[in-house]
Protein backbone atom coordinates (compact mmCIF):
# COMPACT_ATOMS: atom_id res chain seq x y z
CA UNK A 1 0.00 0.00 0.00
CA UNK A 2 0.84 3.66 -0.69
CA UNK A 3 2.37 5.73 1.59
CA UNK A 4 -0.71 8.52 2.57
CA UNK A 5 0.66 9.94 5.82
CA UNK A 6 1.13 13.14 4.31
CA UNK A 7 -2.21 13.17 3.06
CA UNK A 8 -4.88 14.68 4.96
CA UNK A 9 -8.71 12.87 3.70
CA UNK A 10 -10.68 14.42 5.90
CA UNK A 11 -14.16 14.22 5.87
CA UNK A 12 -16.91 11.85 4.87
CA UNK A 13 -14.75 10.15 2.29
CA UNK A 14 -12.09 9.49 5.25
CA UNK A 15 -12.87 6.05 5.31
CA UNK A 16 -12.47 5.46 1.97
CA UNK A 17 -8.80 6.78 1.74
CA UNK A 18 -6.78 3.54 2.65
CA UNK A 19 -9.06 1.20 0.27
CA UNK A 20 -8.04 3.77 -2.45
CA UNK A 21 -4.83 3.63 -1.54
CA UNK A 22 -4.72 -0.11 -2.19
CA UNK A 23 -6.91 0.16 -4.94
CA UNK A 24 -4.09 2.44 -6.92
CA UNK A 25 -1.26 0.39 -5.51
CA UNK A 26 -2.89 -3.11 -7.11
CA UNK A 27 -3.64 -1.23 -10.53
CA UNK A 28 -0.32 -0.45 -11.34
CA UNK A 29 -0.04 3.36 -10.40
CA UNK A 30 3.40 5.05 -9.32
CA UNK A 31 3.99 6.44 -6.25
CA UNK A 32 3.34 10.48 -7.26
CA UNK A 33 0.39 9.47 -9.38
CA UNK A 34 -1.21 7.88 -6.59
CA UNK A 35 -0.49 11.16 -4.25
CA UNK A 36 -2.24 13.18 -7.16
CA UNK A 37 -5.58 10.78 -6.89
CA UNK A 38 -4.95 10.91 -3.15
CA UNK A 39 -5.56 14.95 -3.45
CA UNK A 40 -8.42 14.91 -5.39
CA UNK A 41 -10.12 12.58 -3.13
CA UNK A 42 -9.46 14.70 -0.28
CA UNK A 43 -10.39 18.18 -2.55
CA UNK A 44 -13.86 16.04 -2.84
CA UNK A 45 -14.21 14.72 0.44
CA UNK A 46 -13.87 18.60 1.81
CA UNK A 47 -16.74 20.20 -0.54
CA UNK A 48 -19.01 17.47 0.37
CA UNK A 49 -18.76 18.67 3.70
CA UNK A 50 -19.07 22.28 2.34
CA UNK A 51 -22.05 21.33 0.48
CA UNK A 52 -23.39 19.52 3.21
CA UNK A 53 -23.99 16.13 1.01
CA UNK A 54 -24.03 12.71 1.59
CA UNK A 55 -21.52 10.24 -0.40
CA UNK A 56 -24.28 7.52 -0.55
CA UNK A 57 -26.22 10.34 -1.75
CA UNK A 58 -23.97 11.78 -4.59
CA UNK A 59 -24.93 11.76 -7.99
CA UNK A 60 -23.89 12.74 -11.51
CA UNK A 61 -24.92 16.54 -11.25
CA UNK A 62 -23.51 16.61 -7.54
CA UNK A 63 -19.94 15.36 -9.54
CA UNK A 64 -20.34 18.24 -12.14
CA UNK A 65 -20.91 20.83 -9.77
CA UNK A 66 -17.37 19.27 -8.35
CA UNK A 67 -15.48 19.69 -11.08
CA UNK A 68 -16.97 23.61 -11.74
CA UNK A 69 -15.88 24.35 -8.06
CA UNK A 70 -12.50 22.48 -8.88
CA UNK A 71 -11.61 24.91 -11.70
CA UNK A 72 -12.86 27.78 -10.36
CA UNK A 73 -10.70 27.46 -7.16
CA UNK A 74 -7.19 27.77 -9.33
CA UNK A 75 -6.91 23.81 -10.78
CA UNK A 76 -5.31 22.86 -13.65
CA UNK A 77 -5.65 18.54 -13.87
CA UNK A 78 -7.99 16.22 -12.92
CA UNK A 79 -10.81 18.86 -14.09
CA UNK A 80 -12.45 16.30 -16.14
CA UNK A 81 -14.98 13.44 -14.92
CA UNK A 82 -12.44 10.71 -16.62
CA UNK A 83 -9.97 11.73 -14.12
CA UNK A 84 -12.68 10.53 -11.38
CA UNK A 85 -13.06 7.06 -12.73
CA UNK A 86 -10.40 5.82 -10.29
CA UNK A 87 -11.78 7.07 -7.64
CA UNK A 88 -15.49 6.07 -8.52
CA UNK A 89 -14.41 2.31 -9.28
CA UNK A 90 -12.75 2.43 -5.52
CA UNK A 91 -15.30 3.46 -3.74
CA UNK A 92 -17.94 0.82 -5.88
CA UNK A 93 -15.65 -1.89 -4.75
CA UNK A 94 -15.61 -0.38 -0.96
CA UNK A 95 -19.61 -1.04 -1.54
CA UNK A 96 -19.98 2.63 -1.90
CA UNK A 97 -22.84 2.84 -4.54
CA UNK A 98 -22.22 6.40 -6.54
CA UNK A 99 -22.78 8.09 -9.87
CA UNK A 100 -25.71 6.37 -11.12
CA UNK A 101 -26.76 7.84 -14.37
CA UNK A 102 -29.25 10.56 -14.57
CA UNK A 103 -32.60 9.13 -16.36
CA UNK A 104 -34.38 11.25 -18.45
CA UNK A 105 -37.66 11.87 -17.28
CA UNK A 106 -40.68 12.75 -18.77
CA UNK A 107 -43.29 11.19 -21.75
CA UNK A 108 -39.29 11.15 -23.82
CA UNK A 109 -37.49 9.55 -21.33
CA UNK A 110 -40.49 6.86 -20.88
CA UNK A 111 -40.59 6.41 -24.59
CA UNK A 112 -37.18 5.30 -24.86
CA UNK A 113 -37.47 3.17 -22.02
CA UNK A 114 -39.94 1.02 -23.82
CA UNK A 115 -38.24 0.82 -27.30
CA UNK A 116 -34.91 -0.05 -25.06
CA UNK A 117 -37.08 -3.05 -23.46
CA UNK A 118 -38.80 -4.31 -26.92
CA UNK A 119 -35.05 -4.14 -28.55
CA UNK A 120 -33.79 -5.95 -26.19
CA UNK A 121 -36.97 -8.58 -25.52
CA UNK A 122 -38.17 -8.81 -29.02
CA UNK A 123 -35.35 -8.31 -30.75
CA UNK A 124 -32.53 -9.47 -28.92
CA UNK A 125 -29.92 -6.89 -30.18
CA UNK A 126 -26.32 -7.34 -28.35
CA UNK A 127 -26.25 -4.05 -25.75
CA UNK A 128 -24.18 -1.91 -27.70
CA UNK A 129 -26.13 -2.12 -30.97
CA UNK A 130 -29.23 -1.02 -28.62
CA UNK A 131 -27.20 1.80 -27.13
CA UNK A 132 -26.17 3.11 -31.02
CA UNK A 133 -30.02 2.47 -31.66
CA UNK A 134 -31.12 4.54 -29.00
CA UNK A 135 -28.83 7.28 -29.37
CA UNK A 136 -30.18 7.65 -33.48
CA UNK A 137 -33.13 7.67 -32.17
CA UNK A 138 -33.39 10.29 -29.16
CA UNK A 139 -33.71 13.56 -31.92
CA UNK A 140 -36.51 12.41 -33.32
CA UNK A 141 -38.30 11.28 -30.15
CA UNK A 142 -37.56 14.69 -28.93
CA UNK A 143 -38.82 16.54 -31.85
CA UNK A 144 -42.57 14.94 -31.04
CA UNK A 145 -42.40 16.61 -28.07
CA UNK A 146 -45.44 19.11 -27.81
CA UNK A 147 -45.20 22.72 -26.73
CA UNK A 148 -45.56 22.08 -22.90
CA UNK A 149 -43.23 19.15 -23.23
CA UNK A 150 -45.66 17.19 -21.36
CA UNK A 151 -46.28 14.60 -24.36
CA UNK A 152 -45.46 13.31 -27.75
CA UNK A 153 -47.40 13.59 -31.03
CA UNK A 154 -47.37 10.57 -32.61
CA UNK A 155 -51.19 10.94 -34.13
CA UNK A 156 -49.34 13.80 -36.11
CA UNK A 157 -47.02 12.14 -37.64
CA UNK A 158 -47.26 11.44 -41.59
CA UNK A 159 -44.38 10.71 -44.06
CA UNK A 160 -43.60 14.15 -44.88
CA UNK A 161 -42.84 14.62 -41.25
CA UNK A 162 -40.50 11.36 -41.18
CA UNK A 163 -38.56 12.68 -44.48
CA UNK A 164 -37.89 16.16 -43.21
CA UNK A 165 -36.33 14.76 -39.75
CA UNK A 166 -33.91 12.29 -41.89
CA UNK A 167 -33.05 15.11 -44.48
CA UNK A 168 -32.12 17.54 -41.87
CA UNK A 169 -30.22 14.81 -39.53
CA UNK A 170 -28.24 13.40 -42.29
CA UNK A 171 -27.15 16.47 -44.19
CA UNK A 172 -25.08 17.05 -41.08
CA UNK A 173 -23.89 13.40 -40.42
CA UNK A 174 -20.90 11.33 -42.26
CA UNK A 175 -22.11 8.69 -44.45
CA UNK A 176 -21.88 5.90 -41.63
CA UNK A 177 -23.38 8.23 -39.16
CA UNK A 178 -26.59 8.90 -41.37
CA UNK A 179 -26.78 4.91 -42.61
CA UNK A 180 -27.44 4.44 -38.55
CA UNK A 181 -29.69 7.24 -37.97
CA UNK A 182 -32.16 5.61 -40.93
CA UNK A 183 -31.70 2.29 -39.37
CA UNK A 184 -32.51 3.16 -36.23
CA UNK A 185 -35.31 5.23 -37.12
CA UNK A 186 -36.95 2.57 -39.51
CA UNK A 187 -36.76 0.20 -36.41
CA UNK A 188 -38.03 2.50 -34.43
CA UNK A 189 -41.12 3.29 -36.67
CA UNK A 190 -41.70 -0.19 -36.74
CA UNK A 191 -42.23 -0.53 -33.41
CA UNK A 192 -44.92 2.24 -32.58
CA UNK A 193 -46.74 0.60 -35.15
CA UNK A 194 -46.33 -2.50 -33.38
CA UNK A 195 -47.65 -0.76 -30.35
CA UNK A 196 -50.49 0.68 -31.96
CA UNK A 197 -49.27 4.05 -31.29
CA UNK A 198 -49.26 5.14 -35.26
CA UNK A 199 -51.89 3.76 -37.41
CA UNK A 200 -49.66 2.25 -40.36
CA UNK A 201 -45.66 1.59 -40.04
CA UNK A 202 -43.96 4.24 -41.61
CA UNK A 203 -40.62 2.68 -42.19
CA UNK A 204 -40.82 1.98 -46.13
CA UNK A 205 -40.53 6.05 -45.99
CA UNK A 206 -37.40 6.45 -44.63
CA UNK A 207 -35.02 7.70 -47.13
CA UNK A 208 -31.99 4.71 -47.71
CA UNK A 209 -28.69 6.99 -47.61
CA UNK A 210 -27.05 6.49 -51.41
CA UNK A 211 -23.94 4.00 -51.09
CA UNK A 212 -22.57 1.93 -53.99
CA UNK A 213 -21.17 -1.66 -52.82
CA UNK A 214 -17.49 -2.15 -53.82
CA UNK A 215 -17.30 1.84 -55.30
CA UNK A 216 -14.08 2.13 -53.28
CA UNK A 217 -10.49 0.55 -53.92
CA UNK A 218 -8.90 -0.83 -50.96
CA UNK A 219 -6.06 1.22 -49.64
CA UNK A 220 -3.28 -1.10 -48.68
CA UNK A 221 0.53 0.27 -47.64
CA UNK A 222 3.29 -0.80 -49.54
CA UNK A 223 5.87 -2.89 -47.91
CA UNK A 224 8.47 -0.58 -47.53
CA UNK A 225 5.56 2.23 -45.37
CA UNK A 226 4.58 -1.37 -43.65
CA UNK A 227 8.50 -1.43 -42.96
CA UNK A 228 8.33 2.50 -41.71
CA UNK A 229 5.41 1.52 -39.33
CA UNK A 230 6.53 -1.85 -37.72
CA UNK A 231 10.16 0.25 -37.46
CA UNK A 232 8.75 3.28 -35.47
CA UNK A 233 8.41 1.42 -32.15
CA UNK A 234 11.24 0.99 -29.63
CA UNK A 235 10.81 -2.64 -28.69
CA UNK A 236 13.44 -1.76 -25.99
CA UNK A 237 10.84 -0.18 -24.24
CA UNK A 238 7.80 -2.22 -22.82
CA UNK A 239 5.62 0.25 -24.56
CA UNK A 240 7.45 -0.16 -27.22
CA UNK A 241 7.06 -4.24 -27.58
CA UNK A 242 2.91 -3.83 -27.16
CA UNK A 243 2.80 -1.77 -30.14
CA UNK A 244 5.36 -3.31 -31.93
CA UNK A 245 2.80 -6.66 -31.16
CA UNK A 246 -0.26 -4.48 -32.07
CA UNK A 247 0.97 -3.20 -35.39
CA UNK A 248 2.07 -7.04 -36.41
CA UNK A 249 -0.45 -9.00 -35.71
CA UNK A 250 -2.66 -6.24 -37.45
CA UNK A 251 -0.89 -6.61 -40.73
CA UNK A 252 0.06 -10.35 -40.38
CA UNK A 253 -3.49 -11.57 -39.43
CA UNK A 254 -5.55 -8.63 -41.16
CA UNK A 255 -7.34 -8.33 -37.51
CA UNK A 256 -10.02 -5.96 -36.71
CA UNK A 257 -9.19 -3.53 -34.24
CA UNK A 258 -11.72 -4.98 -31.76
CA UNK A 259 -10.67 -8.49 -32.12
CA UNK A 260 -7.32 -7.38 -31.12
CA UNK A 261 -8.49 -5.62 -28.26
CA UNK A 262 -10.59 -8.75 -26.99
CA UNK A 263 -7.80 -11.68 -27.85
CA UNK A 264 -7.66 -13.12 -24.13
CA UNK A 265 -4.30 -15.02 -23.49
CA UNK A 266 -6.04 -18.27 -23.49
CA UNK A 267 -6.96 -17.79 -26.73
CA UNK A 268 -3.16 -18.29 -27.73
CA UNK A 269 -2.23 -22.09 -27.87
CA UNK A 270 1.13 -22.12 -27.93
CA UNK A 271 0.80 -26.42 -28.48
CA UNK A 272 -0.84 -26.24 -31.33
CA UNK A 273 0.51 -23.09 -32.99
CA UNK A 274 -2.82 -21.73 -33.34
CA UNK A 275 -5.00 -18.53 -32.31
CA UNK A 276 -8.74 -18.11 -31.58
CA UNK A 277 -10.05 -14.76 -33.20
CA UNK A 278 -13.63 -13.79 -31.91
CA UNK A 279 -15.18 -11.60 -34.98
CA UNK A 280 -18.04 -9.99 -35.89
CA UNK A 281 -21.80 -11.60 -34.68
CA UNK A 282 -20.33 -13.92 -32.57
CA UNK A 283 -18.06 -15.47 -34.98
CA UNK A 284 -14.81 -17.87 -33.52
CA UNK A 285 -12.46 -18.83 -35.97
CA UNK A 286 -9.17 -20.85 -35.36
CA UNK A 287 -5.91 -19.39 -37.26
CA UNK A 288 -2.63 -20.52 -37.62
CA UNK A 289 0.05 -19.05 -35.84
CA UNK A 290 2.84 -17.57 -37.78
CA UNK A 291 6.18 -17.88 -35.86
CA UNK A 292 7.32 -14.08 -36.20
CA UNK A 293 3.97 -13.02 -34.68
CA UNK A 294 3.97 -16.10 -31.73
CA UNK A 295 7.34 -14.75 -30.93
CA UNK A 296 6.03 -11.25 -30.89
CA UNK A 297 3.22 -12.03 -28.40
CA UNK A 298 5.77 -14.15 -26.27
CA UNK A 299 7.85 -11.20 -25.85
CA UNK A 300 5.40 -8.63 -24.85
CA UNK A 301 3.63 -11.33 -22.60
CA UNK A 302 7.01 -12.39 -20.58
CA UNK A 303 8.74 -8.65 -20.53
CA UNK A 304 6.35 -6.05 -20.84
CA UNK A 305 2.76 -7.07 -19.94
CA UNK A 306 2.20 -5.19 -16.38
CA UNK A 307 2.07 -7.67 -13.68
CA UNK A 308 -0.60 -5.39 -12.15
CA UNK A 309 -3.10 -5.97 -15.37
CA UNK A 310 -6.36 -6.77 -14.50
CA UNK A 311 -8.57 -9.29 -16.59
CA UNK A 312 -6.98 -12.01 -19.09
CA UNK A 313 -6.80 -9.62 -22.31
CA UNK A 314 -3.55 -9.83 -23.94
CA UNK A 315 -3.32 -6.39 -24.48
CA UNK A 316 -3.55 -4.37 -21.85
CA UNK A 317 -3.13 -0.14 -21.15
CA UNK A 318 0.31 0.93 -20.70
CA UNK A 319 -0.85 4.01 -17.80
CA UNK A 320 -2.46 2.47 -14.90
CA UNK A 321 -4.76 1.67 -13.96
CA UNK A 322 -3.49 -1.70 -16.72
CA UNK A 323 -6.87 -2.63 -17.72
CA UNK A 324 -7.77 -4.20 -20.90
CA UNK A 325 -7.05 -2.16 -24.56
CA UNK A 326 -9.81 -0.54 -25.73
CA UNK A 327 -10.52 -1.36 -29.61
CA UNK A 328 -10.16 2.84 -30.21
CA UNK A 329 -6.80 2.14 -28.13
CA UNK A 330 -5.18 -0.07 -30.98
CA UNK A 331 -6.48 2.59 -33.59
CA UNK A 332 -4.40 4.90 -31.64
CA UNK A 333 -1.70 3.02 -31.84
CA UNK A 334 -1.79 2.74 -35.72
CA UNK A 335 -2.13 6.27 -35.80
CA UNK A 336 0.93 7.47 -33.46
CA UNK A 337 2.65 5.00 -34.94
CA UNK A 338 1.74 6.27 -38.46
CA UNK A 339 3.19 9.96 -37.51
CA UNK A 340 6.12 8.47 -36.33
CA UNK A 341 7.04 7.39 -39.47
CA UNK A 342 5.79 9.80 -41.21
CA UNK A 343 3.19 8.39 -43.57
CA UNK A 344 0.51 10.89 -42.54
CA UNK A 345 -2.71 9.79 -41.16
CA UNK A 346 -3.34 5.48 -41.39
CA UNK A 347 -6.24 3.97 -39.25
CA UNK A 348 -6.25 0.26 -38.04
CA UNK A 349 -8.27 -1.57 -40.88
CA UNK A 350 -6.11 -0.28 -43.61
CA UNK A 351 -3.70 -2.57 -41.88
CA UNK A 352 -6.98 -5.10 -42.83
CA UNK A 353 -6.58 -3.76 -45.62
CA UNK A 354 -2.82 -4.39 -46.48
CA UNK A 355 -2.95 -8.03 -45.42
CA UNK A 356 -5.24 -8.61 -47.89
CA UNK A 357 -3.12 -6.90 -50.66
CA UNK A 358 0.23 -9.07 -49.70
CA UNK A 359 -1.52 -12.17 -49.57
CA UNK A 360 -3.34 -10.97 -53.43
CA UNK A 361 0.58 -9.99 -54.88
CA UNK A 362 1.82 -13.31 -53.29
CA UNK A 363 -0.91 -14.97 -55.35
CA UNK A 364 -3.53 -16.17 -53.05
CA UNK A 365 -6.65 -17.11 -54.25
CA UNK A 366 -9.74 -14.79 -52.90
CA UNK A 367 -11.63 -17.51 -51.39
CA UNK A 368 -8.42 -17.83 -48.81
CA UNK A 369 -7.98 -14.11 -48.32
CA UNK A 370 -11.91 -13.77 -47.33
CA UNK A 371 -11.28 -17.08 -45.26
CA UNK A 372 -8.39 -15.40 -43.64
CA UNK A 373 -10.50 -11.82 -42.75
CA UNK A 374 -13.28 -13.88 -41.88
CA UNK A 375 -15.77 -12.75 -44.45
CA UNK A 376 -19.39 -14.13 -44.39
CA UNK A 377 -19.87 -13.47 -47.78
CA UNK A 378 -17.30 -14.19 -51.22
CA UNK A 379 -19.09 -10.58 -52.68
CA UNK A 380 -17.33 -8.99 -50.03
CA UNK A 381 -13.89 -10.12 -50.40
CA UNK A 382 -14.80 -9.47 -54.42
CA UNK A 383 -13.10 -5.23 -53.85
CA UNK A 384 -10.19 -6.98 -53.64
CA UNK A 385 -10.30 -8.38 -57.62
CA UNK A 386 -10.17 -4.67 -58.18
CA UNK A 387 -6.37 -4.55 -57.17
CA UNK A 388 -4.95 -7.62 -58.98
CA UNK A 389 -4.44 -5.64 -61.90
CA UNK A 390 -2.00 -8.15 -63.56
CA UNK A 391 -5.15 -10.82 -63.39
CA UNK A 392 -7.76 -7.78 -64.58
CA UNK A 393 -5.48 -7.67 -67.73
CA UNK A 394 -6.31 -10.80 -68.55
CA UNK A 395 -9.72 -10.08 -69.11
CA UNK A 396 -10.00 -6.69 -70.11
CA UNK A 397 -10.83 -6.14 -73.72
CA UNK A 398 -9.50 -3.54 -76.27
CA UNK A 399 -10.49 -0.41 -77.00
CA UNK A 400 -12.32 0.34 -79.66
CA UNK A 401 -9.87 2.41 -82.41
CA UNK A 402 -7.16 1.47 -81.22
CA UNK A 403 -4.87 3.78 -79.29
CA UNK A 404 -6.29 6.92 -79.42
Amino acid sequence: MHNRSSIDVAGPLEPFAAGFADWLARHGYTRISARFQLYVMAHLSRWLTEEDLDPLALSTMDLKRFLVARTRAGYTQYLSPKALDPMLASLREQGLSVMAPPAIQGPVGAALDDYRAYLVRERGLAAATVRAYMDGVRPFILSRLMGDQRALRWDSLDAAAVIGFVVARTSKQSRGAAKLTVTALRSLLGFLHVEGLIARSLAGVVPAVAAWRLAGLPKGLTPAAVHALVASCDRRTRLGRRDYTVLTMLVRLGTRAGELAALTLEDVNWRTGTIIIRGKGHQVESLPLPSDVGEAIAAYVRCARPTTATGRTVFVRYRAPHQRLSTSGVTQIVAAAARRAGLGVIHAHRLRHTAASQLLRAGAPLPEIGQLLRHRRALTTAIYAKVDRAALRTIARPWPGGVA
